[in-house]
C-alpha cells in the first residue's frame, strides 16, 4: 500500500475552527436549553446587499443566453481584473498581474505550492492558522516541537511591541506571511511599520505574502490598505484579498491575488509567470456568477453597499469592545477591524473559551489556536446579527 503523506502526519491536531465547532456541539448536546451565540468564527451573517445581489442574479441569467454564456475563465474575467486594478490600486497593475480566485484562503494554499518545500517561512505570531498549517502540508515546515513547528520562524506580536514584530528575527530568503488588519489581533500596521517590513524584505531577499482580506474595514485614512501603498513593494510582495467579508461572499467564494511582473526570484525568473502556470494547471477559475457579483460590488453603488456592510460589523465590534472595557478586560482591535483581541492574563485561552461558553453561552476563539503568542487571549468576532451581539454583550456581564 502507498504510505501516508508524511507532511500530513506532521500536523499537530485538527484545524482550529472545526475543533471549536466540535466543542460547541458537545456543549450543546449536554446543555440543550442553552441558546448559544457565536462570536467565534469570522463568518458573515447579513444578507448580500441588493445591488450586489442583483449582479449575481443577472450573472446567472446571462449564462442562460447564447450571448452571455461563458465557460472556463482560468485567470478571471478581464473586466473584473481591470476593475480591481482601478478601484483598489489606482490602475497600477495590468490585468495579467491580477488573478481572480475563489478566495484568499484558497490562494494562500496554492501559493505554498508555488514556493515549495525548501522555503524558509516566517509568520506573525499569532496568525491565521492556514499560513502555518499550509506550510506544514507543503513540506516547508516540519513536526511540532514544543510551542511551534520546526522550520518556521515565529514573529511574536504582543502588547510589548504594539503587536508589530521584531523584523530582525526574519532570516535571509524567507517567505513572510503578514496580515493587516491582522487576524486575529485586529491590529493594523501603519505606514512606517509597513515601510520597515518592505525594506527588510528587499534587503534580505524575502517575499511577503500580504493578506489584505480585512482592508475594507480600515477607517483611519492614515493607515495603508495595501502593501503596494509602500514604495518598492511590487519588487518583494504578493497581495491576496477577498470579497468574502466586505460583500458577504463567504459562501459565494471570490477573491484575487496580485503578483507584480517586477517580482523576481533570486535568479531573475518571473514569479508572475510561475503563478500563471500554477493557476492554469490546478485551478479552473472562480464561478462566473460570483465574478458578475464582484463586478457589481465594484460599481459606485456596490462600493457604497460594501461600506454600509462593513460599517454594520464595525458597529458590532464597538459594542463588544466597549463591553469588555467596562468589564476591565484589556483588548485591542474593533476600530479598523472586525476582530477584538481580549487579554486574560495568566489564564489558558482554551480554559477562558470554556469559561465564557459555560457562563455566557458565547462561543469565542481561543488565542492559543493562532500560535504561541496567542496564549492568554481570546478573539471575539463582530460577525453576527445585531440583536445577538447586543444579547451577547449583556451576557458577558456574567464573567
Amino acid at each position: 500500500m502507498i504510505n501516508r503523506n508524511p507532511h500530513i502526519a506532521n500536523l499537530k491536531a485538527g484545524y482550529l475552527f472545526p475543533e471549536i465547532a466540535k466543542r460547541r456541539r458537545e456543549y450543546a448536546s449536554k446543555n440543550p436549553d442553552a441558546k448559544i451565540i457565536s462570536l467565534g468564527i469570522g463568518n458573515t451573517t447579513e444578507p448580500i446587499m441588493p445591488y450586489i445581489n442583483a449582479g449575481l442574479v443577472d450573472g446567472a441569467k446571462q449564462l442562460g443566453t447564447v450571448e452571455g454564456y461563458s465557460g472556463y475563465q482560468d485567470e478571471g474575467k478581464a473586466a473584473l481584473r481591470e476593475k480591481i486594478s482601478v478601484v483598489f490600486y489606482s490602475g497600477k497593475f495590468q490585468i495579467d498581474e491580477i488573478f481572480i480566485s475563489d478566495g484568499a484562503k484558497c490562494d494562500i494554499g496554492r501559493l505554498q505550492i508555488l514556493f515549495g518545500a525548501g522555503t524558509q517561512i516566517a509568520v506573525q505570531d499569532p496568525s491565521y492558522p492556514v499560513y502555518v498549517d499550509g506550510s506544514v502540508l507543503a513540506g516547508a515546515a516540519g513536526g511540532w516541537e514544543g510551542n511551534g513547528y520546526s522550520g518556521i520562524t515565529y514573529l511574536p506580536c504582543t502588547a510589548e511591541n504594539n503587536f508589530f514584530p521584531n523584523l530582525d528575527l526574519i532570516s535571509q530568503n524567507s517567505l513572510i506571511y503578514f496580515c493587516s488588519p491582522n487576524n486575529p489581533t485586529g491590529a493594523v500596521a501603519d505606514r512606517s511599520q509597513l515601510s520597515a517590513l518592505v525594506e527588510t524584505a528587499v534587503n534580505k531577499g524575502c517575499i511577503i505574502i500580504f493578506d489584505a482580506a480585512y482592508s475594507e474595514f480600515i477607517r483611519d485614512p492614515s493607515l495603508p490598505k495595501s502593501i503596494y501603498d509602500i514604495d518598492m513593494a511590487d519588487r518583494c510582495a504578493i497581495e491576496v484579498n477577498s470579497f468574502s467579508k466586505p460583500a458577504g461572499f463567504t459562501g459565494i467564494r471570490l477573491g484575487w491575488s496580485v503578483v507584480p511582473k517586477a517580482l523576481k526570484y533570486s535568479g531573475g525568473e518571473s514569479v508572475n509567470a510561475d503563478w500563471n502556470r500554477i493557476a492554469g494547471t490546478i485551478f479552473n477559475g472562480a464561478s462566473n456568477i460570483a465574478q458578475a457579483g464582484g463586478l457589481a460590488a465594484l460599481d459606485e453603488e456596490g462600493l457604497s453597499e460594501m461600506r454600509a456592510q462593513t460599517d454594520f460589523y464595525l458597529g458590532n465590534a464597538k459594542l463588544i469592545r466597549d463591553t469588555l472595557q467596562k468589564l476591565k478586560i484589556n483588548c485591542i482591535g474593533g476600530d479598523n477591524s472586525p476582530y477584538i483581541w481580549a487579554h486574560f492574563p495568566g489564564r489558558d485561552s482554551w480554559e477562558v473559551f470554556a469559561d465564557i461558553l459555560e457562563k455566557c453561552h458565547i462561543v469565542t476563539t481561543p488565542g492559543a489556536g493562532f500560535g504561541p503568542a496567542g496564549q492568554n487571549f481570546v478573539r471575539f468576532s463582530a460577525f453576527g446579527h445585531r440583536a445577538d451581539v447586543e444579547e451577547a454583550c449583556r451576557r458577558l456581564g456574567n464573567l
